[in-house]
């Protein structure tokens, strides 16, 4: 497992944009259905408390993700996130998108997801991160590989990393 170096460390103090994917990052990648039919989603309330924390220090935070789901959006319209990419097939452009948004290059952007379709994001990222749970293929690829699991605190541990780093300036 990689751990955060002094290299990883100088690319987070640059960070200025904080993108994710949900599932199986912002969740446990598991989808709950109701006796109704109704979809359900858990979301870790500690990750929730870093994404404010993480706004708060002035970082810009995202969500790019490969389904749609009204839970998704009512949970970023509690966290204050309002660049939310829904049915996403091509994650690129939708990063691309909110890069070009927020003024914000590649450098100054970290992106955390746990599976194939976010590997061109990963690659594009000035940091990226995944779940200890994430796909092999993932894990291999990115700056940085959480000891906490999608859904239960890997969101927060990176933003930690972020925080930290900040102090360090």
């Amino acid at each position: 497992m990689k751990r955060a170096r002094s290299g990883v460390v100088a690319r987070l103090k640059n960070i200025r944009l904080l993108l994710l994917d949900v599932d199986g990052v912002l969740t446990d990648g598991g989808v709950y259905y109701s006796e109704d039919g109704d979809e359900m989603k858990k979301f870790n309330i500690q990750d929730g408390y870093g994404i404010v924390r993480v706004q708060r220090a002035g970082i810009v935070v995202g969500i790019i993700t490969g389904r749609v789901s009204s839970i998704v959006t009512r949970r970023a319209r509690e966290l204050g996130i309002t660049h939310i990419r829904q049915n996403m097939e091509d994650k690129v452009s939708a990063y691309e998108d909110i890069l070009t948004s927020q003024g914000v290059t590649d450098a100054e952007t970290a992106y955390i997801g746990d599976d194939e379709p976010d590997l061109p994001v990963l690659k594009r990222a000035g940091f990226s991160a995944a779940p200890a749970d994430a796909v092999d293929a993932v894990r291999r690829s990115v700056s940085y590989v959480c000891k906490r699991e999608g859904g239960r605190g890997a969101v927060r541990e990176v933003i930690d990393l972020i925080l930290r780093s900040r102090r360090n300036v």
